[in-house]
């Protein structure tokens, strides 16, 4: 007699399939608690570790004080501009600026030096 393959069942049992349902249910049980305890772990130790909060605190004294500089550069170019048109505005500026940095004289001045004693 021939043997004939047995074919194999379209439906699982009962108790496999109430298996799979039970593991199932305790796997989305269970990964969304472990990502929970791990998240929980891994959130304060990123937060007081010397890149977490330390630096954030460290970043923004370095803007504070970078703003502070800016501020004072503005100012100083502000300042600068200011002279600047002043000069280009006014001869006395001019000639002011040529003796007091530059240390000219006029052609028909005699420059009389004194030392320091």
């Amino acid at each position: 007699m021939p043997v004939t393959p047995k074919k194999a069942p379209i439906f699982r049992p009962l108790a496999v399939v109430c298996c799979m349902v039970e593991s199932v249910g305790l796997l989305h049980r269970w990964v969304p608690l472990g990502l929970l305890v791990i998240s929980g772990a891994s959130v304060p130790l990123l937060l007081w570790s010397p890149s977490g909060l330390a630096r954030l605190d460290g970043l923004r004294m370095e803007r504070q004080r970078i703003a502070v500089e800016i501020e004072r550069l503005e100012r100083e170019i502000q300042r600068l501009r200011v002279q600047a048109d002043a000069i280009k505005a006014s001869p006395s500026s001019v000639e002011r600026v040529a003796r007091d940095e530059l240390g000219l004289v006029r052609r028909t001045e005699v420059v009389i030096q004194f030392e320091a004693e």
